[in-house]
């Protein structure tokens, strides 16, 4: 190695693993230098989750080699592997909520006097990391729970990095944040970069990839099928590269053929959260909702099924005024949800493809509380239209990836005949390729006659796919753009309360 050339932080080589018979990596390689950002992407089920698992010590490889800051290990295990200075940053935070910032920074490695915990000096030691790092001020005796999402996120880093930390994973570590939130985390990325720190960042947000990562490694299939930089590198081809096709047209045409109003809302008001909201979304219409975090979007969609009570105002679902006082009723009224937790909401990740489609509609294959024919085959005429790559009916949607547990959760309400559909972030954290699915789906959905109403932080998903775009600022309506009027521009404009140019007034 020449002396002008990067340390190597991470290599991995020719790793293999399968899972009975599923073969989860193929020969696959990993190389990440010191200093630098290096992005990990591929669609769901591309690898790229079990070659991290490989690396934490979570997954044995039956073969390959794995080398950390140039020394050779096997039989890793988490704690060796973290010993040896890699930390993972997961989606999911994994903090105590009870605990504070000090406590949760040195969990399990608390300063000591004699056999008693050195409290004042913990909570002096993350505040000093806190500050050198992030520049940030936090109350010492601030617990978790009360810090906001990107605060804990930045525990998460502040706690690897009092532990010596060389190598940093995160994983789609921007899923839960709003753009100042994410700009704030890409300047203490690029910042630790430029402290020699090597970062893996793996992300489905392929314009966070382009503007924070210096390489990236694409992987398909249970390989690695290129390393390139993404500022030489357009993004259509590292996603052609992704899905093995020319990536098209991202949001796929759709003839829009507007009938009734279906869905109308008047007035609607819930103290805290949103005032006076009247909307409606009419047969084959698809129509955007954004707003920032707070703005009492999130809270309207919810209300629209049942999981929180307005305090006034009205809801009519084909001319006719329906009660929404419970999940239950809203179904019973043809209005779907998709949750944004899916794993969490979505789904029953406990039970089968099978059991989650009918878990709806029971009715239409039970009768005084047995099942009778016509579930099965109903079941994989949809996993046959949807595209669901899964073993069978019978396989758990727990081990589905992403994109097809949304399109399992899609079929579920597609089962009930609704006549609604409230999503709230529908593609989140799916890859590029089912978006394009889902898209297409909700097409269809929608030149079916059904009326669609799409919750999404993603403005270029709200502003290339839908008709027309709702914005709720502050817990009012403030804007509806569409036509020449309906950009991503306009859209975060109106989210921070400006206007670069005129909508059209609601």
């Amino acid at each position: 190695m020449r002396n002008d050339e990067p340390r190597i932080a991470i290599s991995m080589k020719g790793i293999s693993k399968r899972f009975g018979a599923v073969q989860a990596l193929a020969d696959a390689n990993l190389e990440v230098a010191c200093g630098t950002i290096h992005g990990l992407v591929g669609q769901n089920g591309a690898g790229k989750s079990t070659i991290i698992k490989v690396l934490a010590g979570i997954n044995v490889p039956d073969s390959g080699e794995i080398h950390i800051m140039g020394e050779r290990v096997e039989q890793l295990t988490p704690a060796r592997v973290e010993a040896l200075g890699v930390h993972f940053i997961h989606q999911d935070r994994l903090l105590v909520p009870t605990a504070t910032v000090g406590e949760a920074v040195f969990l399990r490695h608390e300063p000591r006097i004699g056999p008693f915990v050195d409290k004042r000096r913990m909570e002096r030691s993350a505040a000093e990391l806190l500050k050198k790092y992030f520049d940030l001020v936090l109350p010492r005796n601030l617990l978790i729970q009360d810090l906001t999402t990107a605060q804990q996120k930045i525990v998460q880093i502040t706690r690897a990095l009092a532990h010596q930390a060389k190598v940093l994973v995160l994983d789609e570590p921007t899923a839960a944040l709003v753009k100042k939130e994410v700009d704030s985390l890409f300047t203490v990325l690029r910042r630790l970069r430029d402290d020699g720190i090597a970062v893996i960042f793996i992300s489905h947000y392929m314009q966070e990839i382009e503007s924070l990562c210096d390489a990236v490694t694409v992987m398909r299939n249970g390989t690695d099928v290129a390393v390139v930089s993404p500022k030489t590198t357009p993004m259509d081809d590292i996603i052609a590269m992704m899905i093995a096709r020319d990536v098209g047209e991202m949001f796929p045409a759709r003839k829009v053929h507007l009938g009734a109003k279906r869905l109308e809302v008047d007035g609607l008001s819930r103290e805290g959260s949103f005032h006076n909201v009247s909307l409606s979304v009419r047969r084959g219409e698809v129509v955007g909702l954004t707003g920032l975090l707070g703005s009492g979007a999130k809270e309207l969609v919810q209300c629209l099924f049942g999981l929180r009570h307005a305090d006034s105002g009205t809801v009519s679902v084909d001319g006719q005024r329906v009660s929404l006082g419970s999940p239950m009723e809203a179904v019973k009224n043809g209005i779907a949800m998709l949750p944004e937790d899916r794993r969490a909401h979505g789904v029953a990740l406990g039970l089968s493809v099978r059991e989650n489609i009918s878990l709806a509609s029971l009715g239409r294959y039970s009768r005084i509380g047995f099942m009778r024919g016509g579930e099965h085959s109903a079941v994989s005429e949809f996993i046959r239209e949807l595209s669901i790559k899964t073993p069978g009916g019978d396989a758990l949607v727990r081990n589905l990836s992403g994109g097809n547990q949304q399109k399992v959760a899609i079929a579920k309400w597609l089962s009930c005949q609704s006549k609604v559909y409230v999503l709230d972030e529908p593609t989140v954290a799916v890859d590029v390729a089912a978006k394009v699915e889902i898209y297409t789906l909700l097409n269809r959905l929608a030149g079916e006659g059904a009326a669609i109403l799409m919750l999404s932080s993603d403005l270029l998903e709200l502003s290339d796919f839908c008709d027309r775009v709702l914005v709720v600022y502050r817990g009012e309506l403030v804007g509806e753009f569409k036509g020449e009027h309906l950009n991503s521009d306009q859209l975060l404009a109106a989210s921070s309360g400006a206007s670069l140019a005129e909508g059209v007034n609601v």
